[in-house]
């Protein structure tokens, strides 16, 4: 599968979108997930699909069918330069071992100065069971699992 990550993403070089995960699903279905600044539109799709179906008939992959969509509203963060771009923003965090006899954290992310820059350290407003503000404070390594946690509102205006 790192393979097959690798190839994709050397497929994709050379344009402004980025590889957030490729899955293998049931029946023969390739999922690959993209993403970009602006957001992922119908023709970044189409083009990937179009440039993905020759790398992979070329490169002999097994798959029936192709899927390429963008990561949606509650976008997995995968790596260290995602914690970076999505600082600011409303996340979920889940931590390999609890802090505050918990695991799983949602507030604001934060970069934190770090006097260690290969370990860089990240931060999260979040709120304590009793209610109480608190900076949760964790490195990559410490995250089992992250995504973007926005909050949507489908009310709408009121006429």
């Amino acid at each position: 599968m790192a393979d097959l990550f690798t190839l994709t993403q050397q497929a994709l070089a050379g344009t402004d979108l980025e590889l957030v995960d490729i899955e293998r699903a049931p029946l023969g279905l390739l999922r690959v997930t993209i993403d970009r600044p602006e957001g992922v539109r119908i023709e970044d799709c189409e083009l990937v699909s179009r440039q993905l179906s020759r790398v992979f008939e070329v490169e002999n992959i097994d798959y029936k069918r192709l899927e390429v969509g963008s990561p949606g509203v509650d976008r997995p963060l995968r790596k260290p330069a995602d914690f970076v771009r999505f600082a600011g923003e409303r996340v979920e965090v889940k931590l390999h071992q609890p802090v505050y006899s918990r695991k799983v954290f949602s507030g604001t992310l934060a970069c934190l100065d770090s006097a260690d820059l290969q370990t860089p350290r990240y931060g999260l407003e979040t709120h304590s069971d009793s209610g109480e503000s608190l900076l949760l404070e964790f490195t990559f390594d410490d995250v089992e699992r992250a995504k973007l946690d926005p909050i949507l509102d489908f009310k709408g205006k009121k006429r």
